[in-house]
């Protein structure tokens, strides 16, 4: 029969359910389950938090609220990390977003905008 491991965790962490745990060290937080680290970014590396935390919520490691209890951010952006996490995995969280580029005056819009302006046209 297996035997149970009681959670140990190191001094100073703060507590996101009776399993998990992070704490912040230097510059960084490292995730805990019971004793082990399981998972550390740095302070501003704010895509691999959202990414960590969606991971626990989809897993069933943690519950949304506690996740917005723990950190003290939105219930609103637990959310959505989580919907992204579930529709494209953790890759959602590092991809590049799509921009619109800059607006570019081809020819044609140039001389319709000109064609207005001799007219008198205001902007």
């Amino acid at each position: 029969m297996p035997q149970l491991q009681l959670p140990m965790f190191p001094l100073g962490v703060t507590h996101i359910t009776a399993l998990l745990a992070f704490i912040k060290e230097e510059g960084n937080i490292t995730y805990f389950n019971g004793s082990l680290p399981v998972f550390s970014h740095t302070e501003e590396d704010t895509q691999s938090f959202r990414m960590i935390t969606a991971q626990f919520c989809v897993n069933g490691h943690t519950q949304q609220m506690e996740i917005v209890r723990a950190f003290g951010v939105t219930k609103i952006s637990v959310k959505r990390s989580v919907k992204l996490y579930r529709e494209e995995g953790a890759r959602g969280f590092y991809k590049q977003k799509n921009r619109r580029g800059a607006a570019i005056l081809t020819p044609t819009v140039i001389e319709q905008v000109q064609q207005l302006l001799s007219e008198h046209e205001e902007v």
